[in-house]
C-alpha cells in the first residue's frame, strides 16, 4: 500500500495506557538509531511483489526496563517525498515492557501493538548477542523501481510517552536499473527475380443466342460487359513498365441441357471470346494459350447455392454432392418444391455460371529504389520482394514506414517464407509480439525463422519455448541465435 510518508508513531493511538512496574521513574532517554545495525540488505522484485530480506543486530542496544522501540523499514520514492510504502515493523522491548505488551495483545486491549501487524516482538537481552533475520514483502508499485530504503525508529516509554524519532536510509536506490535483452533480429534479402512476372483474372459474364456462341455487342447487356474488359485490356497495355507475355481463355456453361453439348458449347464461346481479343487488340495468336471449355460449372453453382438463402438448400448441395452421372442431377433437382426450385436456379442461380474467364498474364520491368517507394503506394503489386526489401532498408528499424512495408510484402505474398520471417520482424521491432507469433506459425519448420520464433517468445514471458528455439538455431549454425541465447541470460539462467 503507498501512503504519505508516516512514522509508526500514528499508527499506535497517543493515550497507550500502562503501570509502570518495578519503578516509578522513566529510564534515560536513549538514542538507539546509532546503536542498531543493519547487514546484509536485499531487495528484489519477483513478480508482482517486493521482498526485503536483512539482518537487524541489536546486540549494542542497551535497552532501558520500560522502553520499546518500534523499527520500522520503509520504501521512500525518490521522486516524491510525500509517497511511501511501509514494510511490517519489528517491535524491541526492555524486559518489563515487554511482559506488559505481551499481556495486552493476550487480552486484545485497545491500541495495544499487535495491531501493527509486527514481523516480531522480541525482548531485548542487554549484554547479548540478538540478531533478528528479517522478512518481508510488499506489492510492486511502478514508483518503486526508483526509490529507497530506509529505516523508521520510534522510542516509547512508561504510559506511551514519546521518547524521540529516528530515522535513516539504508539504500539510496533498491532495484539496479536493468537493461532489457537486446535481441537480434533474422531479416532474410529476398533474391531479385529475373524477370517479374504477373498476372490477373477477369470475368466476363456475356449473353448468347439459345444455343449459339457467336458475341453480339448489342445483345443484352454485352456492351457492358465489352466495356469492362476494353478498360481491362487498355489500362495494361498503355502501361510502359508491363508487356503482355500471355492469355489464357476459360468457357463455361449453366448445368442445364446435356453435359457433353455443354462442354464444347463452353469451348465454342471460350474460342469466340479469343478470336475478338485478337482482332481488336491485334494480340498475336500465339500469345493466346490455354483455349478451353471447361463445361457445366457445378462447383460454382454449389458455392452459389451454400452462401444464399433459398428453400431446400441442403438438398439441392446433397443432389450436386452425391448424384452421378451430371445429367442425373437435372431430373432430381426439377422434382425439389414441384419445380418451383428448379425455376429459382435457372433465373436466379445459372445466368452467372455462363461466362467466359481470362488470365492475362505480363512481365514488369525492374525498379529502382525511388521508383519503387512510389510504386508502393500506388501499386505495389508490380514490386518484387527483393524491391520492397530494398526500400524498407532506407527506413529506420523502429519506425512505422518500415513496419508498413514488410506488412504488405506479407500481404501481397502470405505464401513465401521469407515475406513471413521479415514481416515477423518488423512487428517485432515494433513491440507486436502477438503478430509475429501468428506469422511465424506458418514457418514453424522452417530454420530459418527459428531465430524470430525465439525472440517472439521471449518477448512473450514464454522463456523455456524461447530458449528451445535459440538452442535449435544455434545448433543450426545461426550466430544470432546463439547471442540471443546468451542475452537471455539476463533474465533466465539457462542450463
Amino acid at each position: 500500500m503507498t501512503t504519505k510518508r508516516i512514522y509508526p508513531s500514528l499508527f499506535i493511538a497517543s493515550t497507550l495506557l500502562f503501570i509502570c512496574i518495578g519503578t516509578t521513574t522513566i529510564d534515560a532517554q536513549q538514542s538507539y538509531m546509532d546503536q542498531l545495525v543493519v547487514t546484509d540488505q536485499q531487495v528484489s522484485r519477483q513478480g508482482d511483489l517486493i521482498t526485503l530480506d536483512m539482518e537487524i543486530d541489536v546486540t549494542h542496544i542497551d535497552m532501558g526496563r520500560n522502553e520499546t522501540l518500534i523499527v520500522t523499514p520503509l520504501l521512500q520514492s525518490n521522486s516524491d517525498p510525500n509517497v511511501n510504502a511501509i514494510f511490517s515493523p519489528v517491535i524491541i522491548n526492555g524486559v518489563v515492557r515487554n511482559k506488559v505488551v505481551n499481556r495486552e495483545i493476550a487480552l486484545n486491549t485497545e491500541n495495544n501493538l499487535g495491531k501493527l501487524n509486527p514481523f516480531t516482538i522480541v525482548e531485548r537481552e542487554n549484554r547479548s548477542t540478538q540478531v533478528i533475520q528479517y522478512h518481508a514483502k510488499l506489492p510492486y508499485e511502478p514508483w518503486m523501481n526508483d526509490a529507497s530504503l530506509g529505516l523508521a525508529s520510534e522510542n516509547r516509554g512508561c504510559a506511551g510517552c514519546d521518547l524521540g524519532n529516528e530515522d535513516k536510509t539504508l539504500l539510496a536506490r533498491v532495484l539496479q536499473e536493468t537493461v532489457p535483452p537486446d535481441y537480434q533480429l533474422t531479416y532474410i534479402e529476398p533474391a531479385p527475380e529475373p524477370v517479374k512476372v504477373r498476372s490477373e483474372r477477369h470475368s466476363a459474364s456475356f449473353n448468347y443466342l439459345f444455343d449459339r456462341y457467336d458475341l453480339l455487342h448489342n445483345f443484352k447487356n454485352n456492351a457492358a460487359e465489352f466495356s469492362k474488359v476494353d478498360k481491362v485490356i487498355k489500362e495494361i497495355r498503355s502501361n510502359s513498365d508491363l508487356t503482355v507475355t500471355e492469355l489464357s481463355v476459360k468457357g463455361y456453361a449453366s448445368p442445364e441441357g446435356p453435359f457433353e453439348y455443354n462442354r464444347t458449347l463452353s469451348e465454342k464461346r471460350a474460342n469466340s471470346f479469343a478470336a475478338y481479343l485478337a482482332s481488336t487488340y491485334q494480340i498475336e495468336r500465339s500469345q493466346l494459350k490455354m483455349i478451353t471449355g471447361e463445361g457445366e460449372d457445378w462447383e460454382g453453382l454449389r458455392k452459389a447455392v451454400e452462401s444464399s438463402s433459398i428453400g431446400n438448400k441442403q438438398e439441392i448441395i446433397r443432389i450436386i454432392d452425391n448424384v452421378s452421372p451430371p445429367d442425373a442431377r437435372d431430373a432430381e433437382l426439377m422434382k425439389l418444391s414441384g419445380g418451383e426450385t428448379y425455376q429459382q436456379l435457372l433465373t436466379s442461380f445459372y445466368p452467372p455460371l455462363r461466362r467466359t474467364d481470362y488470365i492475362i498474364a505480363y512481365s514488369v520491368r525492374a525498379f529502382s529504389v525511388e521508383e519503387a517507394k512510389a510504386m508502393l503506394k500506388s501499386d505495389p503489386r508490380l514490386l518484387s520482394l527483393n524491391e520492397m526489401y530494398l526500400v524498407a532498408e532506407t527506413y529506420p528499424k523502429e519506425s512505422k514506414e518500415f513496419r508498413e512495408v514488410f506488412d504488405i510484402a506479407a500481404r501481397l505474398f502470405p505464401n513465401d517464407p521469407i515475406a513471413i520471417i521479415n514481416s515477423a520482424a518488423a512487428d517485432l521491432e515494433g513491440g507486436n509480439f502477438t503478430a509475429a507469433l501468428e506469422r511465424l506459425e506458418k514457418v514453424k519448420e522452417d530454420p530459418r525463422a527459428w531465430n524470430n520464433l525465439g525472440v517472439a517468445y521471449a518477448k512473450a514471458g514464454d522463456l523455456t519455448t524461447a530458449a528451445d528455439y535459440f538452442t535449435k538455431a544455434a545448433a543450426n549454425g545461426d550466430p544470432m541465435a546463439a547471442a540471443n541465447r546468451e542475452e537471455m541470460k539476463k533474465v533466465m539462467e539457462i542450463k
